[in-house]
């Protein structure tokens, strides 16, 4: 878990250097705005996919990860999962 920790944090610098927000993965970001249509974004996800050949869709599952809030330590997921998302009100499962 350590070893995630850092590379989280790692890509959330990369991402705040790069002008993103400070809390958000490069990954996550380069698949939202992918999505939005920004024009080198898409082969910036595609760049970074491939540095993470084993996974299906390293971007979107990144994108997923944070809106889920993954990232936040265990208790803070719980205190966020019942404050904004009451049982069966996920966005992400909808």
């Amino acid at each position: 878990m350590y070893l995630l920790n850092i590379g989280i944090a790692i890509d959330q610098l990369v991402n705040a250097l790069l002008g993103g927000d400070c809390d958000e993965t490069l990954s996550a970001r380069a698949h939202r705005m992918r999505v939005k249509g920004h024009p080198y974004w898409g082969w910036t996800a595609k760049a970074i996919n491939a540095l993470f050949f084993w996974q299906q869709d390293h971007c979107l599952l990144a994108h997923q990860a944070e809106i889920r809030r993954y990232q936040f330590p265990p208790a803070y997921r719980a205190i966020e999962a019942r404050t904004y998302y009451p049982p069966g009100a996920d966005p992400i499962d909808q």
